[in-house]
């Protein structure tokens, strides 16, 4: 398992914002204690029923983890294509 700190546009590391890649090569987006999504080697995406918008930072660096804004990813809600599920029990 491989863990690095999401960065800046600057190129900076954030604090408390993580992207963790497990043996399989998922990819997983915890922002804090918090998982906020979950990105499956088989092409499907998962999101936390409760975190994924929990706020503007989260907002914005799930927005980065997933190469997108806030309209798509709701849209992608909507249509079935993300999954919302509980990530942290």
């Amino acid at each position: 398992m491989k863990v690095k700190n999401m960065t800046s546009a600057k190129g900076n590391k954030i604090a408390n914002q993580f992207i963790i890649v497990d043996d399989n090569n998922d990819q997983t987006f915890q922002s804090y204690n918090s998982v906020i999504a979950k990105k499956i080697h088989n092409g499907l995406i998962y999101l936390d029923s409760y975190f994924w918008d929990y706020s503007v930072t989260t907002g914005k660096y799930r927005n980065q983890f997933l190469g997108e804004g806030i309209a798509d990813t709701r849209k992608k809600i909507e249509q079935g294509v993300y999954i919302l599920t509980d990530l942290n029990s």
